[in-house]
């Protein structure tokens, strides 16, 4: 593998992408710990980093790209290794079951749709916006708890779960439109129409921080029915640290558009990332 590939896949990216994992878990409390050991290997070590490698293959990008500030030049090698991922990910799939392994291929599928030329949902802003936020969010959670958890896929159709899956894919609808404003001109001068292109820097805020409003009391209500109130006071509280830093930058936003920059919405997205897996571990704790 050269060196070049290796960054492209992007593995520290998963962290990311884990707060749906562990939000799963801490609602399910499996007992099967190589189950779960399982699944998480193959989502964060194998499907997610296929998908960074296969879209960074047919996007070609020259600027900052999410968790690579300086992205050096894709190679075949990158195709390759994407491919050999995502069929290393179908294939311990099986190891859980064979419907879990086509749970895989459907969110691989989905993710190739984003970047290929022949589709390349990345141009249609609402579709890429509603599959981003569906299969990251609402899929994964469903996909994570049907692979950890010893249940039946119809099973998934419960209020105990769609309930969760559904706010998680809110969040990601309100988060997804901020990790693309750094990226307008080049997206513009391919001609990628992001959502977050259509709003604008300024409209990419008040976009996430409205469903970033909306989506937390969501949780909220329904840690508090769910659990306890003061398990919704605790996730509040949690999300203060990413409240304070998404006004603060956004004030910087606002007199001065350059500041909706790559190392900007980095440091988002790892408070965010940081702060909203500490809470599913406590939440696991505690329950």
């Amino acid at each position: 593998m050269k060196k070049s590939t290796f960054l492209h896949l992007r593995f520290p990216f998963s962290f990311y992408l884990l707060p749906v994992f562990i939000f799963g878990v801490a609602i399910l409390h499996p007992t099967n710990w190589g189950r779960l050991g399982l699944v998480f290997f193959i989502l964060h070590f194998l499907l997610y980093p296929a998908s960074n490698g296969y879209n960074s293959y047919f996007d070609r990008d020259e600027g900052s790209i999410g968790g690579l500030e300086h992205p050096p030049a894709t190679t075949k090698d990158l195709y390759k290794w994407a491919l050999i991922l995502d069929a290393l990910a179908l294939m311990l799939g099986w190891l859980v079951d064979w419907k879990f392994s086509v749970m895989l291929l459907m969110y691989g599928l989905a993710s190739k749709a984003y970047s290929h030329p022949l589709v390349r949902l990345k141009r249609r802003p609402i579709w890429g916006w509603l599959a981003v936020g569906f299969f990251q969010g609402y899929f994964t959670f469903l996909m994570t708890v049907y692979g950890v958890a010893e249940i039946e896929l119809f099973g998934l159709l419960s209020w105990t779960w769609q309930c969760p899956a559904m706010l998680s894919t809110l969040l990601l609808l309100g988060s997804y439109p901020m990790t693309q404003i750094y990226q307008h001109g080049e997206d513009q001068q391919r001609g990628d129409i992001t959502l977050s292109l259509r709003l604008g820097v300024k409209g990419t805020f008040y976009f996430t921080g409205l469903f970033f409003l909306i989506s937390s009391l969501g949780f909220f209500f329904y840690f508090k029915e769910t659990f306890t109130i003061q398990i919704g006071g605790y996730f509040m509280v949690l999300l203060l640290p990413v409240c304070v830093y998404f006004l603060s930058w956004f004030m910087k936003v606002w007199k001065d558009e350059s500041q909706a920059d790559f190392r900007h919405t980095m440091r988002l997205n790892f408070i965010s990332a940081f702060m909203l897996n500490l809470f599913f571990l406590i939440l696991l704790w505690l329950t």
